[in-house]
């Protein structure tokens, strides 16, 4: 059995390109579709009603796409609107960020201190205490907001004094205090803080484990597709030292080359910029797209 359908992902904007390519890099032969809802952005400063609205019409716009499986590559969403939306598309497997990351993030600390990183809506969530929680309960779990990084880097703002000074201000209270009892690892809570990943690292100088979601996430969606005989045709199932018991054999349909989307609510332009510098030239010219209140 092989299924030709997409991967479908979205997110709040630009942010989720950091999972698609971690998804196309571990999943090749997928076909993928992927929505930015950058004209609405940031999800983390809105209310978890705003956020579930836009998270529905985000994954009605993939299923009626035909995806075959959704990934909210956005940590608000999945904090928000994970489980609504697997009642509201219950033939569609869907998986959020949370989670993996989590799991990623406790098995990554040696001191049981895990900061975590993320938006207003995410922190005011508790998702990621709960995950943690749940993977190591004894983890020590540090929570801090910086939804103001989001426009930043939204707006192509990487390299500024102003990004600079908002990323002390979010790191920095993180090294106060004792040094034994810091954190050793700080999960990046929002899809988005990759691609600052550099200056995140200059602002800790110090030997802490910096997890992010995705390649988590890409590792969790591959098993999901093979569980559910979803592979596109002439994919790789991957190894066991991949996936747990995902060590089979190539099937036999023949290969067909994968094509990828990009859709975006905002500016293409800047949606084109960011997809060069992470899959090369070859990468393929954001769309524009028009959801909710904003058609017409």
């Amino acid at each position: 059995m092989s299924d030709p359908r997409p991967i479908g992902l979205f997110d709040s904007g630009i942010g989720g390109l950091t999972v698609l390519r971690e998804v196309q890099a571990r999943l090749p032969a997928e076909s993928t579709i992927y929505i930015g809802d950058s004209a609405r952005h940031p999800y983390g400063t809105r209310s978890d009603a705003e956020v579930r609205t836009y998270a529905e019409e985000l994954s009605d716009e993939l299923v009626a796409r035909g995806v075959k499986a959704i990934i909210i590559a956005c940590n608000t969403a999945t904090a928000v609107a994970l489980e609504h939306l697997r009642e509201r598309h219950p033939s569609t497997p869907i998986i959020g960020v949370i989670r993996p990351g989590a799991a990623a993030a406790a098995l990554a600390t040696r001191t049981g201190r895990v900061g975590v990183l993320a938006t207003i809506a995410t922190v005011r969530s508790r998702a990621y205490f709960a995950a943690i929680k749940d993977e190591n309960p004894g983890t020590r779990v540090i929570e801090r907001a910086a939804s103001e990084l989001v426009p930043l880097i939204e707006s192509g703002l990487t390299n500024t004094q102003e990004m600079s000074e908002a990323i002390h201000a979010a790191i920095d209270p993180f090294l106060a205090g004792d040094p034994s009892e810091r954190i050793d690892t700080l999960l990046l809570g929002c899809t988005h803080f990759p691609l600052i990943r550099g200056a995140i690292d200059a602002a800790l100088g110090a030997p802490i484990a910096v997890v992010d979601s995705a390649a988590a996430t890409a590792s969790f969606l591959q098993e999901i597709i093979s569980v559910n005989g979803l592979e596109a045709p002439g994919s790789s199932r991957g190894t066991a030292a991949d996936a747990g018991h995902l060590g089979h054999s190539a099937p036999a349909s023949a290969p067909v080359a994968p094509e990828h989307q990009i859709f975006t609510t905002g500016d293409p332009a800047a949606v084109d910029a960011l997809a060069t510098r992470l899959f090369g030239e070859t990468a393929p010219r954001a769309q524009q797209m028009t959801l909710g209140a904003k058609r017409g």
